[in-house]
């Protein structure tokens, strides 16, 4: 027991150099910018007003509504300007990373470095994934898509077992539990309908890209086949190759829009997320690389 929590120690020890390494920022920037020139290839001739007409909102829900979320639920006592740059940060390494790890390796250590326990930065980024994937739930029931009984059972067993789980951990360890954040219900509302509001903004991207590349978009069926591929990503995948473009571009096909446009604006919108990700969350590293941010520790 003593020589699995070293190694675990050890592993935590070296996530946290990895991710805190200057290095590590600089191939994360390189790494988006050759993906997103290869990506380039893939996208058919584009209009550029669609484009950015849904590129747009998208920026507003991604790096407003996605911060303000976590600023919501945190109990670090930071400005909801430190928590829009650090999670504008965190989404380089999570685009290059599978199922957006790296976005959450960030966070926790973005945490760490003004004083918050590492449990504690695990719990909260945990609980901020939690409260966005119920607001998914919600956003893709209201879309009218029947969530099949296995995906129901999986999203309400993990559910039941994580608050089992923190409950008993609650109970036998008060002190350690009194770290953690426990959003009140209105807190845990907010933080659903601000993660609504960014499906929302999604939809709106891929609005834009089908009619940039000049495919039709059918509006309630997109909807439907927007809110079925948010389900495949539940599975991990790398952004851009993940089961949630293969399940969107074949959604797109089986309501009439051609292979050739499907492809084309699922690519483009995969293409379009590094956008604001180079120009916000690059910026903000590049600023940090070269020392503009200084904070103090938490009390």
């Amino acid at each position: 027991m003593h020589l699995g929590r070293q190694h675990l120690a050890r592993l935590a020890r070296a996530v946290h150099r990895l991710v805190s390494h200057r290095g590590v920022r600089v191939f994360a920037l390189i790494a988006a910018v050759g993906i997103s020139l290869w990506n380039v290839d893939r996208v058919p001739h584009t209009a550029v007003v669609p484009a950015l007409l849904g590129l747009l909102p998208f920026a507003i829900g991604k790096y407003i509504l996605c911060p303000l979320r976590w600023h919501a639920i945190s109990t670090s006592g930071r400005t909801r300007r430190w928590h829009l740059r650090a999670y504008a940060e965190s989404e380089i390494l999570g685009l290059i990373s599978p199922w957006h790890a790296g976005a959450d390796l960030w966070r926790v250590h973005r945490l760490e470095t003004i004083g918050v326990r590492r449990s504690s930065g695990v719990a909260e980024v945990a609980l901020d994934r939690f409260v966005g994937a119920v607001g998914l739930v919600v956003a893709v029931a209201v879309c009218g898509v029947t969530l099949p009984w296995t995906v129901l059972a999986v999203a309400l067993g993990a559910a039941a077992a994580v608050l089992t789980v923190a409950l008993v951990v609650r109970r036998r360890r008060p002190a350690l539990t009194g770290r953690w954040p426990w959003p009140s219900p209105k807190v845990f509302a907010l933080g659903v309908l601000l993660s609504i509001g960014y499906q929302a903004t999604i939809l709106g991207l891929l609005f834009g890209a089908i009619n940039a590349v000049g495919g039709p978009a059918p509006g309630l069926q997109l909807v439907a086949v927007f809110g079925a591929s948010q389900i495949a990503g539940a599975l991990p995948g790398v952004h851009g190759a993940s089961p949630r473009e293969g399940a969107l571009v074949a959604g797109l096909a089986s309501i009439g829009i051609a292979w050739r446009e499907a492809f084309g604006a699922v690519a483009l919108t995969a293409l379009l997320y590094w956008i604001p990700a180079l120009l916000i969350g690059g910026t903000f590293l590049f600023l940090r690389w070269r020392g503009w941010f200084t904070e103090s520790r938490a009390a």
